[in-house]
C-alpha cells in the first residue's frame, strides 16, 4: 500500500529587536558571558511586572503582511504554564486568543509544480533560557530569558521533506529580506507534526512531534526516518504509535520518545492581566505597511533584470544589510551591477583580509556612493577606488577627505605607464611572439608581467587597453 505523509509546522523565530520583549535587557545577541544580560523582571522575580516592546508588534504584523496574514487589530496576551528549570516564572508569556495574525498562506515551487501551505496564525511570546550540561552538572543560562519570538503555525498542508524545507528557505529569505530576523542557528528553530495515511484516505493518522529542530539537514533526515517508523508500525505492527513529542539524535539519525503530547487543557491557559490588550490602529497599520519591503521573489526578479549574476543575487537575499546598502546606493544614482560588484567583490575582499564577514559591513549608501562616483566619473581609477573603500571600512574615514590628502586624484599620466609597458614587451619577447601565434594564454602573461612592473598602482582597464593596443599593433 502508498502512504502519504502529512506534514505540520510550528517555527519559531527570533526577532531583530534591540531589547527583549518585555524588559529593556539586551536581545540575546548582546550577551558575551552566561547570565550577563538578566534582570530581574526576565528573571522571575516577584513583583516585577512586563513592558510591552513596541518592536516587536511591528516586527510580528511585518511578518504576517509578508505571509498574507489577515492582521488582528485587537490583539492579546495569555500565560502558558508549564515548570521547566530554564522557565523562570513556571509560565511563559505567549498569545492564545487573541493572535497577531491568521489566515495567511504562502506559495511555494518544487519539484512537483505550485503548492500554497496554508497559515494558521503567528503569535508573539517570550523565548525560554537555555539548559548547559557540562559533563554531571547541568547549568542554566537566563540570557535568552524573555527574547522575542514569533511562532508561524501552518496548517498540515506539507506531503513531502523538499516542501517543507523549500518552506523554510523561503521563510529564512523572506526574514531577513524584511529585516525580521537573521534566522541564524538557533535564531530559527522548528517543530514538525508528522503524520501518515493510506494515498487517497482523507482521514488523519496518529501524529507525532519532533522538536526543537534547528538544521536543516536534520529536519529532512529526522521527517524521512519517522515516516518510515510510522509506516513499518502500521505495515509489520513493529510497535503502537501514539501521540507524542520526540527527539532527533544527530549521532544515531534516529528519533526518540521524550513525553506523551500536550494539550491545551495540560498548560492551564488563562490571560495576562499584567498586559493590556494591544489595539492596532488604522494609523500605526498603515506605517507598518509602508515600511514592508519589496517582495523576495520580485526583488529576485529585480536584481536578475539589472545584470546582477544569480549567485550575486542569493548572496543578497541572504544578507539584508547588503541588500538595503545596496538598493540605497541605487537610489543615489550608482548601477545596481556595478554597485553589486563594489560590494560583493571589493567590499568581501577587504573585509575577509580582516576575518569579518559581508554581514559585518559598516558603510555609509553615501560613502559608498561618492567612491563608485569617483570611479565612474574618471577622478580616480578603480585601485584607488579600493584604497578608499579600504580605508572606509577599516578606519572609518571620509571618502572624498581621505582622497585628497593622500592625492589620489591627481590626473594618471599614461606616457609613464607605456614607457614601463614597453621595457616590459621588450623583456618578454618570447609572450610577445607566441601571443602572435595564436597563444591566447601569453597575453595573459603579458598583463601580468605589466602589472607586476607597474606595482598595482595603475588602473587595470587602462593596462588591458593599452597593452591590447600594442600587442595588436
Amino acid at each position: 500500500m502508498n502512504y502519504e505523509m502529512v506534514i505540520g509546522l510550528e517555527t519559531h523565530v527570533e526577532l531583530n529587536t534591540k531589547s527583549k520583549i518585555f524588559c529593556s535587557c539586551g536581545g540575546h545577541s548582546s550577551a558575551n558571558e552566561p547570565n550577563d544580560c538578566v534582570c530581574p523582571a526576565c528573571s522571575g522575580m516577584p513583583g516585577m511586572l512586563p513592558v510591552m516592546n513596541k518592536k516587536v508588534v511591528e516586527l510580528a504584523v511585518t511578518a504576517g503582511l509578508m505571509l498574507n496574514c489577515e492582521i488582528s487589530r485587537y490583539t492579546t496576551f495569555d500565560k502558558k504554564n508549564y515548570y521547566y528549570p530554564d522557565l523562570p516564572c513556571a509560565y511563559q508569556i505567549t498569545q492564545l486568543n487573541h493572535p497577531i495574525c491568521t489566515n495567511g498562506v504562502v506559495t511555494l515551487k518544487t519539484s512537483a509544480g505550485k503548492r500554497d501551505i496554508r497559515i494558521k496564525q503567528i503569535h508573539m511570546e517570550e523565548d525560554a533560557g537555555k539548559l548547559v550540561h557540562v559533563g554531571k552538572a547541568t547549568c542554566v543560562d537566563f540570557n535568552r530569558t524573555s527574547v522575542p519570538l514569533i511562532e508561524i503555525v501552518t496548517q498540515p498542508d506539507f506531503r513531502s521533506a523538499e516542501e517543507v524545507l523549500t518552506y523554510l528557505n523561503k521563510l529564512k529569505s523572506m526574514f531577513r529580506s524584511g529585516g525580521i530576523s537573521e534566522c541564524e542557528e538557533g535564531a530559527m528553530r522548528c517543530d514538525v507534526n508528522i503524520s501518515v495515511r493510506p494515498e487517497g484516505s482523507t482521514e488523519f493518522g496518529v501524529r507525532t512531534e519532533i522538536k526543537n529542530m534547528a538544521s536543516f539537514e536534520a529536519i529532512e533526515k529526522a521527517i524521512r526516518f519517522e515516516v518510515q517508523r510510522h509506516i513499518d508500525a502500521i505495515e509489520f505492527e513493529t510497535e503502537e504509535l501514539v501521540q507524542e513529542t520526540r527527539r532527533y539524535d544527530d549521532a544515531t539519525g534516529k528519533t526518540f520518545a521524550m513525553r506523551n503530547k500536550e494539550t491545551e487543557a495540560d498548560y492551564r491557559y488563562f490571560p495576562d492581566a499584567n498586559l493590556m490588550p494591544i489595539i492596532i490602529d488604522d494609523e500605526w497599520l498603515e506605517q507598518i505597511k509602508a515600511a514592508v519591503p519589496e517582495e523576495v521573489d520580485a526583488k529576485v526578479d529585480t536584481y536578475k533584470e539589472a545584470g546582477i549574476s544569480e549567485k550575486e543575487v542569493d548572496m543578497l537575499i541572504a544578507n539584508h544589510n547588503a541588500s538595503k546598502l545596496l538598493d540605497e546606493v541605487v537610489s543615489l544614482g550608482c548601477g545596481a551591477k556595478n554597485v553589486a560588484g563594489w560590494i560583493l567583490t571589493d567590499a568581501v575582499s577587504i573585509l575577509r583580509k580582516n576575518g569579518k564577514l559581508l554581514g559585518d559591513l559598516d558603510i555609509s549608501a553615501e560613502d559608498l556612493a561618492a567612491i563608485i562616483k569617483l570611479v565612474d566619473d574618471g577622478e580616480i581609477n578603480r585601485v584607488s577606488g579600493r584604497k578608499i573603500l579600504a580605508a572606509v571600512i577599516e578606519e572609518g574615514v571620509d571618502p572624498i577627505a581621505y582622497c585628497k590628502d593622500n592625492k589620489l586624484d591627481e590626473k594618471v599620466d599614461t606616457t609613464v605607464i607605456e614607457e614601463i609597458m614597453d621595457k616590459v614587451l621588450i623583456e618578454n619577447a618570447q609572450a610577445l611572439e607566441d601571443y602572435r601565434n595564436g597563444k591566447v594564454k601569453a597575453k595573459q602573461a603579458l598583463f601580468g608581467a605589466c602589472m607586476r612592473a607597474l606595482k598595482n598602482t595603475a588602473d587595470t582597464d587602462i593596462i588591458k587597453e593599452l597593452l591590447e593596443r600594442k600587442i595588436d599593433n
